[in-house]
């Protein structure tokens, strides 16, 4: 019985070949994953910067029309409550500035 179990045991165990074998495709396989996951991440973010630009020029266009004057800054749409305070952090962090009744990217 004692031999049975042992020889069991050692058909059950990988070889080392065996072993390399699924390290290198485990290897390459993440090699063919984590650049299509940065270019993603890269093309999110170009999404969502996109996104605020619109925001912020729709509000624009929603304080124009309800109030009949150009807005000259954020401080106008936030006092109107036509942005929220975070919203108004977050344009200026990502650059998007108020010039002509238009939301630019700089």
């Amino acid at each position: 019985m004692k031999n049975f179990l042992v020889k069991m045991l050692k058909r059950s165990a990988f070889t080392l070949v065996e072993m390399a074998t699924v390290l290198f495709i485990i290897a390459l396989l993440i090699l063919i994953i984590l650049p299509n996951l940065a270019a993603q991440r890269k093309h999110a973010t170009r999404v969502h910067e996109d996104a605020m630009v619109n925001v912020v020029q729709t509000q624009i266009d929603l304080y124009e029309n309800n109030t009949g004057q150009s807005v000259n800054s954020y401080a106008d749409l936030e006092g109107g409550d036509y942005l929220t305070a975070a919203q108004v952090a977050k344009a200026q962090k990502e650059k998007i500035v108020i010039q002509g009744g238009k939301a630019v990217k700089q």
